[in-house]
């Protein structure tokens, strides 16, 4: 631990030294790149040298025992230094697991009533409007891309990009199927009614990351009307962008200018296709399902929000929550932070096979 411990201080101060370097300074994206890989760093280094120092005060205490005018102080000292060392190295071994590399990316998110009809419609725009209580509160912006209204309200489709610090380390595991239990506002004999609705999170990809070449899209003008709609060759403003190879459809019209909604229909498209193209490595090396929570896919069964009862539970990792109403206002810290724990439980118990 102390020789990888070493190696990353070694990177960090060699980042600091060429930060300083005017040729990196006058270069944007190189000086932006070292500076995310620097702070990426920072916390490990910090642990690091309040971990030497703890360290070297328990070898002081240690020798302080042999002076008995100080010993009982040293005894105390010694007790406290090694619960520190204790809790130190619990924290370092966290921050030295395998981290995954879209963490401290944006996200796009797609969420669909699905079996329910109206009512699971409607839950569609509450679990909306949860997330973006929570955006809010991590101090994130949310753009709506495209809506497509529910009928009887909520939606039967909304996308949205939701941009801030380390947003898809925090929203990853929200991908799947999403149930409510409750009587609907429609139900006239009290019935309590199951319905679901569909979660998708994906990565922010960038132009490194996914390439789109002019011969595999098809761009037409919309009018703006809902994705339903008839696209013609007006100077409306929505766009429909078409990835020919892979079949992948994207539809922008929240802004008034076209070329602005063809620029958010890209984006979104090429963080499609990334997460397409994370899929296939992933099954292409066969990886490891203990590793993971859940396949993140919009099929699988994760969440249940049981209303009469006021309870939420996560199947995957078997945490129910009492307090449904307080989560459904966006306070989600506590589900996420569950699966963020369990996450790294089940890569330390991968690592120390």
């Amino acid at each position: 631990m102390l020789e990888r411990l070493k190696i990353i201080e070694e990177r960090f101060k060699f980042l600091d030294a060429e930060l300083m370097k005017p040729e990196v300074y006058n270069d944007f994206k190189k000086m932006k790149e070292l500076s995310k890989e620097k702070t990426s760093l920072e916390e490990s280094v910090e642990a690091y040298h309040k971990y030497s120092t703890v360290l070297d005060d328990i070898e002081a205490a240690k020798e302080m025992m042999h002076d008995p005018e100080m010993a009982d102080f040293a005894k105390e000292e010694l007790e406290r230094l090694t619960t520190e060392k204790e809790e130190l190295e619990e924290k370092i071994t966290i921050l030295l697991l395998p981290k995954d590399p879209n963490d401290d990316k944006n996200v796009i998110m797609e969420i669909r009533g699905a079996a329910g009809g109206d009512e699971a419609n409607i839950f569609a725009g509450d679990l909306f409007r949860m997330y973006s209580k929570y955006a809010e509160k991590e101090g994130w912006k949310l753009e709506i891309t495209n809506e497509v209204p529910g009928e009887a309200g909520g939606f039967a489709g909304i996308e949205f990009m939701l941009s801030g610090e380390n947003v898809y380390s925090k929203l990853k595991f929200e991908s799947g199927s999403h149930r409510v239990q409750r009587v609907p506002a429609t139900e006239t004999q009290g019935r309590v009614h199951t319905s679901t609705a569909t979660v998708l999170v994906m990565p922010e990809a960038e132009d490194v990351e996914v390439e789109l070449l002019d011969k595999d899209l098809k761009i037409d003008v919309c009018r703006s009307s809902g994705a339903g709609g008839q696209c013609v060759n007006t100077t409306d403003s929505a766009v429909r962008v078409t990835h020919i190879p892979t079949g992948l459809m994207v539809y922008c019209q929240v802004e008034r200018s076209q070329i602005k909604n063809k620029e958010k229909a890209l984006t979104i498209l090429k963080s499609r296709l990334y997460d397409l193209k994370l899929k296939e490595q992933e099954e292409a090396l066969g990886a490891d399902r203990k590793t993971k929570i859940g396949t993140g896919d919009r099929s699988e069964k994760i969440r249940t929000y049981n209303y009469p009862q006021n309870r939420l539970t996560d199947h995957r990792i078997g945490l129910t929550l009492m307090h449904l109403d307080k989560v459904m206002e966006g306070n989600l810290e506590e589900v996420i932070e569950s699966l963020i724990t369990e996450d790294q439980k089940l890569k330390m118990g991968v690592t120390n096979e």
